[in-house]
Parts: structure tokens; C-alpha cells; sequence
């Protein structure tokens, strides 16, 4: 979804200085929903990693610059091989990504021949590369279905979602990575019930489209987390719920930067976090000097070796062959959309 900028006073000179290097490169700016609110002010598209690469492989632009982390931006040089993609800083890791590499999936895989890989999106493009499907919590339910019921899945790399993803399809063949966020644990069943607690007049949404909010997910469908007035939700799906919904006061349960868009959306609306600590560390190291420093010397290219990006492409497609564009509700209050 387009954000038109809206630059902060601190900000307003580097963010036209931004602006101005973007257009003399033909360069489209995306900003996942986690970055900081500044960086999210200048981007052209906000959103999730798989919908602002789809976003970025549609537009003119020769240059992405891709203001999230490692894999998101590999994801973006997969989708647009023609392009140019760039990362502002190379510290911009993932915690959950990096629970598994590909020599690690090669041997789990050794030790289960004939084995279907189901690899969560938040991976690298080689752990893509040696996985059979590429999923999203959104979509991880029908992906695991289309599967047939006697065939042994290897599932990766984030445990909450495989725990989920088990407890729904009744399936016991599958085998899960034992994968997970580094931000997760600030957001936990008794923090959500204390902050229900105390906003009882409250909506809960939960955006289950990073590691972060995977652990609420399993907790929903375990019964950990009372289900009642909780709404899972896609990004664009928690954009537009305070719109639909008669209430004024949302808790929200994802890393806490995806606040700042729903407060500029809705300024008369008040959000409150399901955790306040739950930030992610590598989302934040992108700062607005390193991004114009990306754009000005076109520096921090992300490529993809083109044998293993044929490979971890086909895993995507396989994906949004199934269902990658209306994902399966997950649980409660499902969002269709991606």
C-alpha cells in the first residue's frame, strides 16, 4: 500500500535530501512496518517483506532500496532480478532466519529422505533454495494441506508457527525446527492478559506475519490466549479494522513499530503494545543517514546466486500457487488477505 511521506520536523531536511537521491536514481524506497517511524515516513511503500518485493517487482523503478532486513531484501532481488536491490546496513540481520542454514536443512533432510520442506518466508534464499514450499503464517494451514496426509513434512524454522500449524491440521508427521524469534519473548500470554486487563474495552489484533507474533498465534489455538475479540490479521487487514470496527482502543500484538502507521492512520484512535520491549533490535539499526548513504553511493548491493534464486523462486511459487494471495483463516478473526 502506497504511505505518502510525511516527514517528522527532526527529519525534514535529510528526509527531502532522501526524496531528491531516490528520484535522480529511479529508486523506489520500501520500509517494512517494523522500521523506525522516520524511515517508514520516507519510504514509498510500507508493508510486509513478501508484499513490498511483489510491490517493487510492479513499479519503473531501477533501484530498490529495501529498509528491513537480509532475507527480505534477498526475497526482493529474487522477485526483480533486473533491478538493483540495496540493504542500508549489512547488520541487519534476523534472529529467526538465522536459527538454520542450509547445511543444517541439507542434513535434517538427510536424516528424513523423502521428506516435503515447508520453509516459513522468514529464511534465507538458500534455506528457500533447498525447501520444496515457502509459507506465511497467513497461509502456512492450506499450504500444509495441500500436502498429502501420509507424507512426513519437515517444517522451519519457527517452532510457535509449527506448533500451530500441527494442533490444526491434526497432522503428527510433521517435524518442526526448533527456530524462533528473538522478540517473541516479550510478547507472552500472561502480558496479554494483563494488558486486556486493563483495557478490557479494548480490541486485540495480532499480526502474525513475523516471528515476533507467531508464539501469540499457537497461543490462541493452544487456548492459552482468550480468542474472544481477537481479530489475526494481515497488515492491510489491521490497517483497515480500526476503520470497520466501533472501537476506539486497540492492543497489538506484533513488534511494536507497526504502531506509528496505525497512529497516523488513525489519530483519533489510541493503540497500546501487547509488550512494549517487543522491538526488534536488527529492524532498528536502519537510520536515515544510512539510507541516503545507500541510495547516493548505491552501495549494500543484495544479490542472489541466479541457480540458488531459480530454486528458492519455485519454492515461493509454489506457495502462491496454492494459496500465497488468500491465505487459509489461521485461527479466530482471520484476515484473508496477505
Amino acid at each position: 500500500m502506497p504511505f505518502p511521506p510525511a516527514p517528522a520536523a527532526p527529519f525534514a531536511e535529510l528526509h527531502e535530501e532522501i526524496r531528491r537521491a531516490a528520484r535522480e536514481r529511479n529508486a523506489v524506497i520500501l520500509a517494512h512496518n517494523y522500521e523506525r517511524p522516520e524511515i517508514q515516513d520516507v519510504a514509498d511503500f510500507v508493508g510486509d517483506s513478501l508484499g513490498l518485493s511483489r510491490e517493487a517487482a510492479r513499479t519503473t523503478a531501477d533501484t530498490i532500496v529495501f529498509c528491513g532486513v537480509h532475507f527480505m531484501a534477498e526475497t526482493a532481488a529474487i522477485l526483480s532480478p533486473t533491478k538493483t536491490v540495496l540493504l542500508p546496513d549489512l547488520a541487519a540481520g534476523c534472529s529467526l532466519a538465522d536459527t538454520i542454514n542450509a547445511d543444517q536443512l541439507r542434513a535434517w533432510k538427510a536424516e528424513h529422505p523423502g521428506a516435503v520442506v515447508v520453509a516459513y518466508v522468514n529464511t534465507t534464499a538458500e534455506v528457500k533454495a533447498e525447501s520444496d514450499y515457502c509459507c506465511t503464517s497467513g497461509n502456512a494451514v492450506e499450504v500444509i494441506e495441500a500436502i498429502p496426509a501420509d507424507q512426513e513434512i519437515l517444517f522451519l524454522p519457527d517452532m510457535f508457527l509449527g506448533a500451530h500449524v500441527r494442533r490444526l491440521t491434526g497432522r503428527k508427521n510433521i517435524r518442526v525446527w526448533m527456530g524462533e524469534c528473538h522478540v517473541h519473548a516479550g510478547i507472552d500470554p500472561e502480558n496479554i492478559r494483563l494488558q486486556r486487563k486493563l483495557h478490557p474495552e479494548a480490541e486485540f489484533l495480532v499480526h502474525p506475519e513475523c516471528g515476533c507474533a507467531t508464539s501469540v498465534v499457537e497461543a490462541i489455538s493452544a487456548g492459552d490466549v482468550d480468542p474472544e475479540g481477537a481479530h489475526i490479521l494481515s497488515t492491510e487487514g489491521m490497517i483497515k479494522r480500526p476503520a470497520e470496527s466501533p472501537a476506539n482502543e486497540f492492543i497489538v500484538a506484533t513488534e511494536v513499530g507497526i504502531l506509528h502507521r496505525l497512529q497516523r492512520a488513525y489519530p483519533d484512535k489510541t493503540f497500546y503494545a501487547a509488550n512494549e520491549r517487543a522491538s526488534c533490535a536488527y529492524m532498528k539499526v536502519t537510520t536515515m543517514p544510512k539510507l541516503l548513504d545507500a541510495i547516493v553511493k548505491n552501495q549494500h548491493r543484495i544479490t542472489v546466486d541466479p541457480a540458488v534464486a531459480s530454486r528458492a523462486k519455485l519454492a515461493i511459487d509454489r506457495m502462491v500457487s496454492i494459496g500465497g494471495t488468500t491465505p487459509t483463516p489461521a485461527g479466530p478473526g482471520v484476515d484473508p488477505g496477505e
